[in-house]
């Protein structure tokens, strides 16, 4: 919608505003002129500009506009933009701080090529403007890539804080939008502590200057349009994304570690192999009854990169961590990697929230109004691996010192009282016995069992049932391990070719360094550095790659012995992943008849 004027008179396009508003504002103006002693209509307000997406001046381009704004061939008589006051010389020179922005919207305007909007072409417009009216610059202040409703910009920041110190006269914008784009921030600054401070605002784009007591109004018109604007956006942008989430698709600037975006569809995962592999051992690690924090161990021991550092790696644009233990695996990590769904292939978004358009801090949301989409992308893990997982987090059974689980952990009960048994440890050997009876006296009968006799106990009915039970010959037509064996000398192999590419990488690495060091590109302390560094990947690749050699060399071994099925089902020690497999529960008690006898009840998952 457009406002014209007669001759001499600057025309004004109103874009990106509805209707409803654009009346409303006409409603406001409206009564302003009516309440005003000046006798203005609506046809001839010229201190008044919303600048949305376009702003035109007799018909010229904004670009166009602006530079005849300073070379005075606007239309009328004289520059589009007049001298609002220059410095006095009376009162020695005025000094001017410089403020621009450009937000992540203007980069991704259709018209990429507009200078109007960028940081250099409202830098070189409010250079020019300054001089024209005589003040010194200060200093500019400019934020690239934040939005007009972000209060944390750096810049922005600096320039209020050296505006509360006096160190300048005026600020000058482009307009008032690159100021700031909320209501509130525009009442508390430009109407309230800037005129205490001495400050004046002025915004070239829409006439805003806090001089000019007759257009506080227009500055908070704008200040309203500019807040819908920014409410009207952020509800766009929401939809938009809760909608791409409600249909399974992947929103994030990075991809899960052990997985990648798939660069020929947007929104969909690919396995990332070599990360895999990793994801792979960790959950087998935690099925076998290794802790969180042994795991963490055994990663960092073989120096493999934990997700943050195997994006830097591999390129990616990822903020790197401070100190140098950003770089290793911890508890938190390995605990997050067991939970998330999407290693089973389930799209699991939407689990923090904004409060507010106006803040970027997130809260938690509620389970179910969180976007759940099934199989939406290749698994990593097997869903009876997760199964496992989950069941023995479920028991939050309490590792050793040792980072392992104990093999009857969350297992064994007490027959009188039903608690869990707890794990002692005396003279070297560990034992299993009810709380309860320490609580208080008579509290229970109490049950007490070394773990090796229950392990014996468990081994003698396994290797009953096994010799009563099991077909040796049918087993072993059902049982061949050769296809398994095969399959993981394949992923080994597919690993130690990603170890061998990154240390192609690393030696590309460093030729580049050297090229660079020799070109006088990089200081000598850099240089160092970045050459230790390397040395260091490289030394933890060279190590890996030798491990996974081993590891190739011991299943080529196991694929040219036939597997020995008496062994197998006659096992000599309990691990945890047996227990887990074959064990429901254990009930340890005392027989009333006879105390100093121990009872124990085995019951098998099968």
């Amino acid at each position: 919608m457009r406002s014209s004027s007669d001759s001499g008179k600057r025309c004004f396009s109103f874009t990106d505003v509805s209707s409803f508003h654009f009346l409303l504002l006409q409603i406001f103006i409206f009564y302003i002129c009516r309440s005003s002693s000046v006798n203005w209509h609506l046809g001839q307000i010229s201190f008044i500009s919303f600048v949305r997406k376009d702003v035109v001046f007799r018909g010229k381009t904004k670009h166009d506009a602006l530079q005849a704004a300073f070379s005075g061939q606007g239309a009328g008589q004289g520059p589009l933009y007049p001298a609002v006051g220059g410095a006095d010389p009376a009162a020695g020179p005025v000094k001017a701080a410089l403020y621009c922005r450009l937000s992540e919207e203007d980069r991704d305007k259709a018209c990429r090529s507009d200078e109007s909007v960028s940081i250099q072409n409202q830098k070189a417009m409010l250079l020019q403007y300054a001089e024209s009216q005589g003040w010194t610059v200060y200093d500019i202040y400019s934020d690239d890539d934040y939005a007009g409703a972000d209060r944390n910009r750096p810049a922005f920041r600096r320039l209020i804080a050296d505006a509360e110190q006096r160190r300048f006269d005026i600020i000058l914008c482009k307009s008032q939008s690159r100021f700031t784009r909320e209501l509130e921030l525009v009442e508390t600054y430009l109407h309230g502590l800037f005129p205490r401070w001495g400050i004046r605002f002025v915004g070239l784009a829409d006439n805003a200057d806090t001089s000019n007591k007759g257009n506080k109004k227009a500055r908070q018109i704008n200040g309203l349009v500019n807040e819908w604007y920014l409410e009207d956006m952020s509800e766009s942008i929401k939809s938009v994304l809760d909608s791409r989430r409600k249909n399974g698709f992947h929103i994030g600037s990075f991809a899960l570690y052990g997985y990648r975006k798939d660069p020929e569809h947007r929104g969909c995962l690919l396995i990332d192999e070599e990360a895999a592999q990793v994801v792979k051992e960790v959950f087998s690690l935690f099925a076998k009854g290794y802790g969180k924090t042994a795991i963490a161990r055994i990663l960092n021991q073989r120096g493999v990169p934990n997700p943050t550092a195997y994006k830097r790696l591999h390129g990616l644009r990822y903020v790197q961590p401070n100190g140098t233990s950003g770089a290793l695996w911890k508890y938190s990590s390995i605990a997050h990697m067991l939970t998330n769904e999407l290693y089973i292939g389930n799209m699991v978004q939407g689990k923090y929230g904004s409060l507010s358009y106006k803040t970027k801090e997130n809260r938690p949301r509620p389970k179910e109004a969180w976007f759940r989409v099934e199989h939406t992308h290749p698994a990593i893990i097997r869903p009876e691996l997760w199964e496992a997982v989950q069941k023995r987090l479920a028991q939050r059974a309490k590792p050793f010192q040792g980072g392992t689980v104990g093999i009857f952990a969350g297992k064994c009960r007490c027959m009188s009282c039903g608690y869990t048994l707890r794990s002692s440890k005396s003279r070297g050997k560990r034992y299993l016995q009810c709380p309860s009876r320490y609580v208080a006296l008579n509290a229970c009968a109490g049950a007490f069992l070394s773990q090796d006799t229950l392990e014996a106990l468990v081994l003698a009915e396994l290797h009953r049932l096994a010799d009563t039970c099991l077909d040796l010959d049918a087993l072993a037509r059902l049982t061949d391990p050769r296809p398994a064996l095969e399959r993981q000398t394949a992923a080994l192999c597919q690993r130690m070719a990603a170890c061998a590419k990154a240390l192609e990488r690393c030696a590309q690495a460093e030729r580049t360094l050297y090229l660079d060091r020799a070109k006088g590109l990089l200081a000598p302390a850099d240089h160092e550095s970045l050459r230790q560094t390397l040395e260091q990947e490289k030394k933890a690749l060279e190590e890996q790659a030798q491990e996974l050699e081993a590891q190739k060399a011991a299943l080529d071994q196991r694929l040219l012995q036939p597997p020995d099925l008496h062994a197998l089902t006659h096992p000599d020690r309990l691990t945890r992943e047996m227990t887990d497999l074959f064990l429901a529960s254990v009930s340890v008690g005392r027989d009333p008849n006879r105390p100093r006898q121990t009872l124990v009840e085995l019951h098998w998952r099968f």
